[in-house]
């Protein structure tokens, strides 16, 4: 009997694993710990409009304060998990308090990557990108002729920069890979993003690498020196070099850890009575046959509910089609599925929509993945096409004067 659930950490996939437990009706105990003193709150916003200024902290939360209230739902908020304690099933807490549990799952999240430079250590003026006070702190550096380095052309970067550019900022953005948002889309939205950048004023700079910062005498940064020599002069500068998973207590702990917690088809660990949800874990690909680690929202949500089914009826493989978005001036970048390199690329461009096209990737022509710009419906029936691993004619996908949807298949008629 699992009579009470422990989760450790409080984001998007420790909240909603809360919630799903108890709209399964689970009746037994859940606390949840969160470092943070807050209720889950959603953290894509951070880059986009709350850093704009055009959304209050209330707004980013998940759920009322008061859903918590209603599905008695204990929450230890501004404490932190020191160590697990395998052989008597409790965590220990860093007030000296310990939790004990039946199951224990671990929505840790992750942390920002950050640069090994000491210059870095006590600038007022660099920032990453990951809680709340990280974009209270950097929204009030944005302002109209400040000169922004952005450090890093994935989602997180390539946000930023569009956000700063709305508000009068001069950006530059520095990216070590030859193309932007290389780890996550095909060469033709990279380079669409690319000129779009370009076009909205923003100094791009991809095949370029950061190898030192210049520090003024109050010891905040005012340059960041490249690996050809040239030096980008700055006042506020975002690193957005990726996410480190927040592995620190579950490898304290013995479990299984490679860039992530390693778990199984249903999410569980080494140990058989600790699971691990959202950016944190990586779970087996049924594709590759290797295992992968995803950061999205999706990811979160998908997982903590398949963990909520686990330990309340049935418990089933893992195995949802992972989806992205990001927002960029008045575009929104949408992604389902994974690509591989050997897959072949399809692009459906409408000439008349000069900032909206769609990228397939075809496998034995099965639709495996898609990026759909500017196209909330495209990319509903891109959805479906990938979840179905529809087989296409790729002439067809390719024809923007061909209905999408046409390429879906037609339900059976039914017949009295």
């Amino acid at each position: 009997m699992v009579d009470h659930v422990v989760i450790v950490g409080a984001g998007q996939a420790g909240g909603d694993l809360a919630a799903s437990l108890r709209e399964l009706s689970y009746a037994g105990r859940i606390t949840m710990v969160g470092s943070e003193d807050s209720y889950p709150y959603s953290r894509h916003p951070l880059s986009k409009s709350y850093l704009l200024g055009g959304k209050p902290r209330s707004e980013l939360l998940i759920r009322p304060e008061e859903t918590y209230r209603r599905f008695d739902i204990e929450f230890e908020r501004g404490v932190r998990v020191v160590a697990i304690d395998r052989d008597h099933k409790h965590v220990i807490l860093d007030d000296g308090r310990d939790v004990g549990y039946d199951v224990l799952v671990l929505a840790t999240g992750g942390l920002p990557r950050t640069y090994p430079d000491a210059a870095l250590d006590h600038a007022s003026n660099v920032f990453y990108l990951r809680v709340a006070e990280h974009a209270d702190a950097l929204r009030k550096h944005l302002v109209p002729g400040a000169r922004l380095t952005v450090v890093g052309g994935g989602y997180i970067g390539l946000e930023v920069a569009a956000v700063a550019r709305g508000l009068g900022v001069e950006v530059t953005l520095v990216e070590r890979e030859e193309r932007l948002l290389a780890r996550v889309t095909s060469p033709v939205t990279s380079a669409f993003f690319a000129q779009v950048h370009d076009e909205e004023g923003v100094v791009v700079r991809t095949g370029s690498s950061v190898s030192s910062f210049e520090v003024g005498a109050d010891r905040n940064v005012t340059g960041v020196v490249l690996d050809d020599g040239s030096t980008i002069q700055t006042d506020v500068c975002l690193i957005g070099i990726g996410l480190r998973p927040n592995t620190d207590l579950a490898q304290a702990a013995g479990l299984d850890v490679s860039d992530g917690v390693l778990v199984d088809s249903a999410l569980r660990t080494s140990d058989v009575s600790i699971f691990a949800i959202g950016d944190v874990a990586r779970y087996p690909c049924r594709d590759s046959g290797d295992t992968r680690r995803l950061e999205s929202i999706p990811n979160c949500t998908e997982q903590a509910r398949a963990v909520a089914r686990t330990l309340t009826s049935v418990t089933e493989p893992y195995e949802a089609v992972p989806w992205f978005w990001s927002d960029q001036y008045d575009m929104k970048l949408q992604v389902v599925g994974l690509a591989a390199p050997s897959d072949v690329v399809v692009v459906r461009r409408d000439p008349d929509r000069k900032r909206s096209f769609a990228v397939f990737y075809l496998r034995y022509n099965e639709v495996c993945a898609a990026e759909i710009v500017s196209s909330p419906r495209d990319f509903a029936i891109a959805k479906k096409l990938v979840h179905q691993r529809v087989v296409v004619d790729p002439d067809k996908l390719a024809d923007a004067a061909a209905p999408l949807r046409d390429l879906l298949p037609r339900a059976p008629s039914s017949s009295r």
